[in-house]
């Protein structure tokens, strides 16, 4: 069992990863909601071979009461923070508020030709 003390430290940075200006999720970044996330890049091999990297990003909201919790990954995509955390931010947004903010964002990713190999 993890002990309780040790949530605020994990909730913060997830939020930092977010929130603050370096993160490497600021394109999960939603208006209104305080969203916590970690973004991941994870290697991929076949064969031997490197291939392009896997896109991941974990995330919930609201920080001060969670409603959501949320895991994307996108293959071949590059970094977590580039397309996992983005399509992230848009379900949750549409979750929660029903509604997506940011038309920019969702057009960036339904635009994507996320699969071309």
């Amino acid at each position: 069992m993890v002990e309780p003390k040790h949530f605020d430290p994990v909730i913060d940075g997830m939020w930092r990863v977010v929130n603050e200006s370096g993160g490497t999720a600021g394109r999960a970044r939603i208006d209104g909601i305080h969203v916590c996330g970690k973004t991941g890049t994870v290697e991929n091999y076949k064969g031997g071979v490197k291939q392009k990297n896997h896109s991941v990003f974990i995330a919930f909201a609201p920080m001060e009461d969670p409603k959501i919790a949320i895991a994307v990954f996108v293959e071949n995509a590059g970094f977590g923070g580039t397309w996992a955390a983005p399509i992230a931010s848009l379900m949750i947004e549409k979750y929660l508020k029903n509604s997506i903010s940011n038309p920019e964002k969702e057009k960036r990713v339904l635009d994507a030709k996320l699969n071309k190999k």
